[in-house]
């Protein structure tokens, strides 16, 4: 049975078009506190200034052509119309130069408002706590900003150039109709401007579903896409190739068919306009005609109406065009900044300050902590990391273990209880200085796809070389890398996939000893290695943890025998705490577990002396 996929899931409220409006202006008029505040907004004032006069010198011109044509259609004609013709030409040429000054001059603007507004989606994003990120898709949230980014460039370099424009020709060309000639004229043409504008608008709002669900599935199919190659072992290791183009190739076949109806109504719409405007300037070229024979015209009056009217068609065309543009683009624009809805559930104080870290001292006082409210993970957890000491989590998977790291780290606030370092709630604090102060060793480390260098100097931006080597030194890998062919500069590949597991963790200790943090995590830092990787990666381990606070999440216990306290925990709750001695002496939990993993390393080292023996028989 095909999996389905279910609609995109979102704590953040829907926004209508004007929010989504608001939400852009600031990045197109920025507050006087943000840098370059005054030279953006001038230019916007220039640009608008020159839209203006764009447009005067272009509903102008059929008024020189007018007079051209009188001039040469009259029966005593003795002299070439030179300026009328000079200025008909001027006019047509200062029309054309003022709209590109205006895209000139605003050029920066519509960037900075791109370069702006996607720093802050992706800024936001990096407040957002470690359950959205958890939650996310990877695929349909890049693909959000991608389109997002385009619809901000579409929307001030296009948009905004054209609305404006084509509302104030509309007006100039009423008022110069109903002056020059009279009333029936400006009210054909209105009434002409206002049947098109409802069209259009009704249409393309009736357009808009078929734009928002072409939209959805091309999220689908991206993150489908994205998934299947992040995933690519796996999916070499099952030989399910075919079935993952199947399910993109379905996806995108839900797409096809979206993305059709999206078309075939355009082509609907455009018909519609097409016939509106038809009708329009047939209704006044008609009347023109009969104004003309009845000698209340001249031919330049009928030339001049007819130039108007098709110069009217133009934008009003295009209109539609940059309607449905904005339309389009304020439903892009729309997922992209309900990004910026999504509250943080973990934030600093307004008075927050930096954590101050003296010995390193860890306590964790009657902490309770829950995911979701209708199933607690931690419940009243208490101890103590005096400064220098290794204190050891253990139990089994679900338990709360990493939990427990986590909320060290703040990507959590915890539901009751507190956190302290050095005497300081960690939720007093400002939670970077937190994080800056405790580095990790994961279990299984990312890394990101780029060179080795770059990966190491990431725990310490602008590290030197001789920084960068003798951490590799201490952490045992700067020989490996030397032997590479490219050295430090060796790319490591999608999510480091290049380098083994065991290679993968001497960077992160390499890492974290250039970061030069006072406390250190250990999360199942070695469960994922063989058992002579292992031992070398410990011995790495101790060696960094020397003279550290340090707390080491563990599921082989044979790696924390030395721990100063050893904490055992059962759903949630610390059931056990004494060190290795202490707990075997007890006879509880931990003997128990330890006694298992003991006969499970013995019967297996058995199982290889026997497969030896009979090898060399």
């Amino acid at each position: 049975m095909r999996p389905t996929f279910a609609p995109e899931q979102s704590d953040a409220r829907k926004r209508s078009d004007w929010q989504v409006i608001r939400t852009l202006l600031p990045f197109l008029w920025p507050a006087s506190d943000v840098p370059e505040s005054g030279n953006i907004r001038l230019r916007v004032l220039i640009a608008v200034l020159c839209i203006g006069l764009a447009k005067w010198a272009t509903v102008i011109t059929p008024l020189y052509l007018k007079e051209a044509v009188d001039a040469l259609a009259s029966q005593d004609v003795a002299v070439l119309p030179l300026m009328a013709i000079v200025a008909y030409g001027t006019a047509r040429f200062l029309g054309l130069a003022f709209a590109q000054v205006r895209d000139a001059v605003f050029a920066k603007v519509g960037v900075r408002a791109v370069r702006r507004s996607a720093g802050a989606v992706l800024k936001h994003l990096h407040t957002l706590s470690l359950k959205f990120h958890l939650d996310r898709r990877t695929g349909a949230l890049s693909r959000s900003i991608e389109r997002g980014i385009v619809a901000i460039e579409s929307l001030v370099s296009i948009s905004l150039f054209n609305v404006v424009p084509t509302i104030l020709e509309v007006v100039l060309v009423a008022v110069i109709l109903w002056n020059a000639f009279s009333g029936w004229f400006t009210a054909i043409t209105l009434l002409t401007v206002v049947i098109y504008v409802g069209y259009t608008i009704t249409t393309t709002e009736w357009r808009m579903k078929f734009r928002r669900e072409s939209n959805a599935l091309d999220n689908r199919a991206n993150t489908r896409a994205i998934d299947s190659l992040l995933n690519y072992e796996t999916v070499k290791t099952f030989g399910n190739e075919a079935w993952e183009i199947d399910e993109y190739d379905r996806v995108m076949a839900q797409y096809e068919k979206a993305a059709v109806r999206n078309q075939s109504s355009l082509a609907v719409m455009n018909i519609g306009q097409a016939v509106i405007i038809s009708i329009g300037v047939i209704a006044l070229m008609l009347m023109a005609a009969f104004e003309k024979m009845a000698g209340r015209m001249s031919v330049g009056d009928f030339t001049a109406v007819n130039v108007f009217m098709l110069q009217l068609a133009q934008p009003l065309n295009f209109f539609g065009f940059v309607y449905r543009n904005i339309k389009q683009a304020l439903v892009d624009l729309e997922k992209m900044f309900e990004l910026l809805d999504v509250k943080a559930e973990v934030v600093d104080k307004p008075d927050a300050q930096p954590l101050q870290v003296s010995q390193g001292e860890v306590t964790f006082e009657n902490v309770s902590f829950a995911y979701d409210p209708r199933r607690t993970i931690l419940s009243n957890i208490s101890f103590h990391v005096k400064a220098g000491q290794m204190v050891a989590l253990v139990g089994a998977t679900g338990s709360g273990k990493s939990t427990i790291g986590r909320l060290l780290f703040r990507y959590y606030d915890v539901n009751a209880g507190r956190i302290l370092i050095d005497g300081q709630d960690i939720r007093d604090v400002a939670q970077g200085s937190v994080r800056k102060a405790i580095g990790i060793v994961p279990q299984d480390t990312v890394l990101f796809n780029d060179t080795i260098r770059y990966n190491l100097s990431y725990a310490k931006l602008g590290a030197t070389q001789d920084d960068i080597e003798r951490a590799s030194n201490l952490a045992h890998i700067d020989a490996f890398i030397k032997t590479l062919p490219d050295g430090y500069e060796t790319m490591v590949g999608e999510r480091g996939l290049k380098l083994s597991g065991g290679e993968k963790q001497r960077v992160a200790i390499a890492r974290v000893i250039l970061k030069g943090s006072p406390i250190l995590l250990f999360d199942e830092a070695t469960s994922a290695l063989d058992t002579h990787t292992e031992k070398e990666i410990q011995a790495n381990l101790r060696e960094v943890s020397t003279g550290r606070t340090t707390l080491v999440i563990a599921h082989r216990l044979s790696t924390i025998v030395d721990a100063d306290q050893i904490l055992v925990l059962d759903k949630g709750a610390i059931v056990e705490r004494g060190t290795h001695a202490e707990l075997i002496a007890r006879g509880g939990l931990y003997a128990a577990a330890w006694q298992k993993q003991q006969k499970s390393m013995q019967m297996a080292s058995e199982l290889a002396a026997e497969d030896f023996a009979s090898a060399a028989q």
